[in-house]
């Protein structure tokens, strides 16, 4: 991406921000489209998406540069394998149209091929309900009218860029890659389309799928359907549960019920975690299936094995930085030190749980739920993207001595550029979230709240983690009684509250919600401070392998340049697209040590900067926010000696 594209999508996106994705309910006028509502209650509700406008931070800025690529991208390219499947390539107006094709996993030999449009649909339906800017709704046009035309052209409700033999193969139990992987991004992203972009052709495309999978697959016996469900299928049942809950048929659940992965999922509903080393994205878009079952159906069983394999990952199978698995599966905990490679997290992973974050917050509301969305938000998601190219990685390695290893804009196409699109676009989808008693402030990100139930807009100012203060301020025509839960956050302590300059007295614990309760008016201002402190976070099999945090942020130690190959051209793509073996030329004697007085932290490592967040060892290694380190390598599980 060349930087004068980045910078005039910047400035022609300055003054608008970035709205979340209701990933467990659909609130509002989104609600409405619903045949199918949420059955089961909900302790927290996310707002609409035009309900929050991200401020200027590093989250904005993000986002600016994902909006600058995906708009990039030309619809023609993003059509042309779908276009050429279905044989309606030629024919076009002025003759044969010579399009460049996309590469790495967009290339027309590759089986995935066609995921990243369904991404794309859901970014610019993201972008669009969270801007109001047309660019995004017409991208989003554009795509689903070149995909009705090639679903028209098959002529039995079929669409994707591969031909239907793919997934005669997989229903044969034959060598195939992922082919209901590929199609759950293109029902996701025509759902997101009408849901979000009010996009009614999306809507007719999808249920047109719906019908096509459901004449394929209902007359499948039983012994097929366990046999083809072996084979990644991504979130597909996820995608009939909406469908169905869009529509209210009930083959659309039937599809949904086909999908359920017994080997998978029942050793969940028993409370085994038989994850072994099984591949992790395979495994987690199956559990928010449940999670989804769990709202529509209120089968407790969903809810319950939801929870319990949230609960374990975290306490098992995540590292640091909020992500998990090695070269994209799992792995014995006891060996968790052997893992910490150059293939850990995988974007995808992350970007899934965080999903069944905001499934699992909407049902209990829970402090530890939102504590690891802010961990894994900032230590893995925002520094997922390189900020000098807007180019994103498909790992993060963990491996002392690595680097980010990124995309290149027309040559990968990776999943974990898919769901990066998405999850730069809806930052703010986790911010704040209400109840029938008041407001949850979740994360400390600059932007504004227009709470229309109540009438109210509320700003948040804040430099954090730079700062640990962060200010809320209200404006609204006449007073309104309501409750404020500011989140404490387990990695504070002593947090000071103050309601327009005057101190309130805090009784909570951290790990919970301060709560304040009061009659507000126009101009009130709440502000809390929130003491942050370096911590080490040691890998579970090794107390002298330790991560270094200050507050909820994961620092990493920087360590040069020196080995590492320069950025490969994009004309060049093959180097950057072995992000699996990638050989990062580590050298000998990096600096890999720290220090540790765990009475005195600050002994060990002192900040060096008041307006970043910038330190440095005793040994003078100087030491950044992970999400900050790009384009050299960096250390994060350190080789901890006792002072």
């Amino acid at each position: 991406m060349k930087r004068k594209v980045l910078t005039m999508w910047a400035a022609f996106l300055a003054g608008w921000g970035s709205m979340g994705f209701a990933q467990s309910v659909y609130p509002g006028q989104y609600e409405e489209k619903f045949n199918v509502k949420t059955c089961v209650p909900m302790a927290a509700e996310c707002f609409d998406l035009q309900d929050v406008r991200l401020l200027p931070s590093r989250f904005r800025e993000n986002m600016e540069r994902d909006s600058a690529w995906m708009v990039s991208i030309a619809t023609d390219r993003l059509l042309h394998s779908f276009r050429t499947t279905a044989g309606v390539y030629a024919g076009r107006e002025g003759g044969y149209m010579t399009v460049k094709k996309l590469g790495g996993w967009e290339s027309l030999d590759c089986e995935l091929r066609g995921h990243t449009t369904g991404h794309l649909l859901s970014a610019y339906a993201l972008m669009y309900a969270a801007t109001g800017s047309e660019v995004f709704r017409l991208k989003g046009d554009s795509l689903v009218s070149g995909l009705a035309e090639v679903q028209q052209a098959h002529g039995n409700g079929y669409l994707s860029a591969f031909p239907e033999e793919l997934i005669n193969r997989n229903i044969r139990a034959t060598s195939v890659w992922a082919p209901w992987y590929t199609l759950h991004k293109i029902f996701s992203g025509l759902i997101d389309q009408y849901v979000y972009a009010d996009n009614r052709q999306a809507f007719e495309v999808a249920k047109k799928m719906g019908d096509w999978a459901y004449a394929k697959l209902k007359p499948l016996s039983e012994e097929t359907r366990r046999k083809m469900i072996r084979n990644e299928f991504g979130g597909i049942n996820e995608s009939f549960y909406n469908l169905y809950a869009l529509t209210g048929d009930e083959r659309y659940r039937w599809l949904a019920r086909f999908f359920y992965h017994n080997e998978v999922i029942d050793p969940l509903k028993e409370g085994r975690d038989e994850l072994g080393t099984k591949h992790t994205n395979t495994f987690i878009p199956k559990v928010l299936a449940e999670a989804r079952r769990y709202e529509l159906e209120g089968n407790t069983e969903s809810k319950s094995l939801s929870m319990f394999f949230w609960d374990t990952m975290l306490r098992r199978h995540t590292f640091a930085p909020g992500c998990s698995s090695d070269k994209e599966h799992y792995f014995d905990p006891a060996q968790f030190s052997k893992h910490i490679s150059g293939y850990t997290g995988e974007t995808c992973c992350t970007y899934n749980m965080l999903k069944l974050s905001r499934h699992l917050f909407c049902w209990d509301a829970s402090p530890q739920v939102a504590d690891y969305y802010e961990r894994a938000l900032y230590n893995h998601i925002l520094g997922q993207q390189d900020t000098r190219t807007g180019m994103v990685a498909y790992f993060l390695p963990l491996l002392s001595g690595a680097h980010k290893v990124y995309s290149t804009p027309e040559n990968s196409f990776w999943c974990c550029v898919g769901s990066g699109f998405e999850s730069h676009a809806k930052y703010a989808e986790s911010i704040y979230y209400h109840d029938g008693e008041g407001l949850f402030v979740n994360l400390f990100i600059p932007s504004v709240l227009d709470w229309k139930e109540k009438g109210m807009k509320v700003r948040q100012e804040t430099r954090f983690p730079a700062s640990e203060t962060t200010v809320l301020t209200l404006s609204m025509a006449e007073p309104v009684r309501t409750t404020f839960r500011l989140r404490y956050p387990s990695w504070s302590k002593d947090v000071q509250v103050r309601v327009n300059g005057k101190r309130v007295k805090v009784r909570q614990q951290p790990g919970s919600y301060i709560a304040i309760e009061r009659e507000w008016k126009d101009g009130d201002r709440i502000e809390a401070t929130y003491p942050m402190h370096l911590t080490l976070e040691s890998a579970p099999d090794n107390p002298h392998r330790a991560a270094l945090l200050y507050g909820p942020v994961v620092l990493a130690g920087a360590l040069g340049t020196e080995g590492m190959l320069p950025p490969a051209p994009d004309s060049d793509p093959s180097k950057y697209n072995d992000y699996y073996t990638y050989d990062y030329h580590i050298p000998e004697g990096l600096p890999t040590g720290l220090k540790w007085d765990a009475g005195h932290p600050e002994n060990s490592v002192q900040r060096i900067s008041e307006d970043g967040l910038r330190f440095r060892t005793a040994d003078g290694v100087t030491v950044l926010p992970l999400y900050d380190v790009h384009r050299q390598r960096y250390v994060v599980y350190w080789d901890i000696v006792d002072n």
